[in-house]
């Protein structure tokens, strides 16, 4: 078996496959083994368990995860990286790849399809670009998974684990927060990858929720009133809504809706927690 952390295996695989990495998809290997060792062990994952996992590259933490899961199918974009995958996973019969945008992709559907009877999971190195967009998409499917691990970029980790008031807490916070518990695992330095990227990395783990945290009439209008409220964050969240729910209430009636809740008008939105934007937008779309 193949240690596909080792620098020399890494660049032997790629040279066999003619495979470059590409900066836009921004690829970056792992050459650390205890990281993918880590990251399966942190998610949980079991004879029971059927692991999706995005992003896979040359399978480094894919083989981590078919040591131990029942079944692993693995979301990946670059139709390079198919030919390698078949070489490096050639081991493992309880591997899939599905050659496809994650952005696209439905995974409550995948889930159905591929996990009947599993325990689902999601692990994930994901790239700066594509981090907000596939966490956001991922929480507002409502797929099943039970736990999502994401190794992203440290600055990304410490801002979907921030408490409100503290200056990496925004609206991407707010909505990890609502959906999921989220904590930080470990570090990981851009030393342990190929090529080295230019910042660390961190593994971040989100327990997903089977009901939210709190009873909120409408998630829908909570989250307007997160986005608008964290477009201009250096506004009072009064001016930041009113200019950014484009005219749908008087300054009054937002003045009024934060006192409701216990707050000063002057607050602003990045004091506030999940837990009170859903007590504001049921004051302010009740009185409406």
């Amino acid at each position: 078996m193949e240690n596909l952390t080792d620098i020399r295996t890494i660049k032997a695989v790629i040279a066999r496959h003619g495979f470059t990495f590409s900066k836009g998809l921004g690829q970056n290997f792992l050459t650390d083994e205890s990281v993918p060792e880590q990251i399966a062990e942190e998610s949980l994952v079991d004879e029971n368990t059927g692991a999706v996992e995005i992003g896979p590259g040359i399978g480094t933490l894919t083989a981590s995860l078919c040591k131990r899961a029942k079944k692993v199918v693995a979301v990946e974009l670059d139709k390079r990286l198919l030919p390698v995958l078949a070489d490096t996973m050639a081991d493992y019969d309880n591997f899939k790849v599905i050659n496809a945008d994650a952005l696209k992709t439905d995974f409550a559907k995948l889930i159905e399809e591929e996990m009947t009877g599993l325990r689902p999971v999601l692990c994930a190195n994901l790239p700066y670009y594509i981090t907000t967009p596939i966490i956001t998409s991922l929480l507002e499917s409502k797929a099943p998974f039970e736990t999502m691990t994401f190794m992203v970029q440290k600055e990304v980790a410490q801002r979907l684990c921030a408490s409100p008031a503290s200056k990496a807490y925004g609206a991407i916070t707010a909505m990890v927060q609502y959906y999921s518990r989220a904590e930080m695992l470990f570090d990981v330095p851009a030393s342990s990858f190929i090529p080295a990227p230019k910042v660390d990395s961190a593994v971040v783990k989100l327990t997903v929720y089977k009901q939210p945290p709190f009873q909120v009439r409408s998630a829908e209008n909570m989250f307007r009133l997160v986005k608008a409220s964290f477009a201009q964050r250096r506004k009072t969240l009064v001016n930041a809504l009113l200019g950014g729910l484009g005219g749908s209430f008087s300054k009054q009636q937002i003045e009024q809706a934060i006192t409701a809740i216990g707050f000063d008008t002057n607050i602003r939105g990045e004091c506030l927690s999940i837990e009170d934007f859903g007590r504001l937008s049921d004051v302010l779309y009740e009185n409406k």
